[in-house]
């Protein structure tokens, strides 16, 4: 057992969720990592002190529990390092604070997740940063958008609630082209269905909270950068002072070794919802990038290797003015589905997404758009909650 033969390079990616980031050898044999809780480091002398001369340091420089997860979360994603923060949203902000400046230029995706819109529209803002949001469906085009100051480009593919799809390859190689960074959101699809430093990306943006942890029980973020932008991305991270809590990142690391097994799951649960909800007549449209029928399959059939188990509808109404009414009725009379934010869990969520900050890709006409997280639950029963759903939106 000590000489493995086998290298986990070559594996398949359940092998190496189950093995990636401790070796039990490391650890008295141990399979999972120890929890180390932290924050002074002693060193031996002065002279290792004054020139940080060990591998730990201090609490929030990481330790043993965060390094574990770290390594597993760099070799899923191909990078040269990761950091970890509190939340999704801070694995957003911390790299839009390390690479932009007052007097930068930042286009940002207009199918944003809303909160980092948000952010760009308040804080970048203050802060001297001129955001611009463009159209997902640009591609190459954007390099018509980019000027002297441009820094960043943003991208998140699907987006948010309507799912559009990106080139991002083509986008990267724009951007590189005018020497701009390249960051992207890529929560949806995890690093077994896109490596966004694969095709271009130079800093991939996780919200751990999701398919990481899986049990609905953790809120924390990740961000791995390539070679040529990691020491900016973790000197940034040091500077403002933001870490992960060692409890939180051995729960995510727990969660990595069923997140192959469960996305399968999700995958395989939602598109037999996608399609099903497809055949409804109280259904306008499905936006799932999976469907031949989204206007996004194309590229999400080239470049992606699977489709987790988020997507959204939009459920006829007669007028706008019975939007709201509609959406309601039909969320209020859900029983397996939650009503709550987030989703990567376990469990089946439903909500009605506000579209309203959107400046490019404006909400849907025909009706309120739901956003379905289809969970592990069996599919018959989930329909079932969803027939009463129609039921009740129908009364409306």
């Amino acid at each position: 057992m000590k000489n493995k033969q086998l290298s986990l390079n070559q594996a398949g990616d359940n092998t190496r969720l189950a093995h990636l980031g401790h070796d039990p050898m490391s650890f008295h044999g141990f399979v999972n990592p120890p929890v180390v809780h932290g924050s002074t480091v002693l060193f031996p002398d002065c002279k290792t002190m004054e020139t940080r001369g060990q591998k730990y340091t201090y609490g929030t420089r990481g330790t043993p529990t965060t390094d574990a997860l770290c390594e597993a979360l760099n070799a899923l994603e191909g990078a040269a390092g990761t950091i970890l923060v509190p939340s999704g949203l801070a694995a957003i902000t911390v790299p839009f604070l390390a690479y932009l400046s007052a007097g930068d230029h930042a286009l940002i995706v207009d199918s944003v997740y809303s909160p980092c819109r948000h952010f760009c529209d308040t804080m970048l803002t203050r802060l001297g940063v001129e955001v611009e949001y463009y159209d997902p469906s640009l591609g190459a085009s954007i390099e018509t958008l980019i000027r002297p100051n441009t820094r960043l480009v943003h991208t998140e593919a699907p987006g948010s609630n309507t799912v559009e799809m990106q080139d991002i390859r083509a986008i990267a190689e724009a951007a590189h082209r005018h020497d701009c960074v390249v960051t992207m959101d890529n929560t949806w699809a995890t690093p077994l269905f896109f490596r966004p430093l694969d095709f271009g990306v130079d800093v991939s943006i996780h919200a751990t909270t999701k398919y990481p942890s899986g049990h609905s029980d953790i809120i924390m973020g990740s961000v791995s950068a390539n070679a040529k932008h990691w020491p900016k991305l973790h000197e940034a991270q040091i500077t403002l002072g933001t870490c992960g809590a060692p409890d939180d990142s051995y729960q995510i690391l727990r969660g990595l070794r069923t997140m192959g097994v469960r996305l399968a799951h999700h995958q395989k649960s939602a598109l037999e919802i996608a399609r099903w909800l497809e055949g409804r007549e109280e259904v306008a449209r499905v936006l799932h990038p999976a469907l031949e029928s989204f206007p996004g399959h194309a590229i999400w059939k080239r470049d992606f290797k699977g489709a987790s188990g988020v997507f959204s509808f939009v459920l006829k109404a007669q007028s706008e003015a019975h939007f709201k009414a509609k959406a309601h009725a039909f969320l209020d009379a859900l029983s397996f589905f939650g009503l709550g934010y987030s989703w990567g869990g376990y469990e089946s969520l439903a909500v009605h997404v506000n579209l309203n900050d959107r400046t490019i890709c404006k909400a849907p006409t025909e009706g309120p758009v739901i956003r379905l997280q289809i969970g592990l639950e069996d599919v018959a029963d989930l329909k079932k909650d969803l027939e009463l759903g129609f039921a009740a939106a129908r009364a409306v």
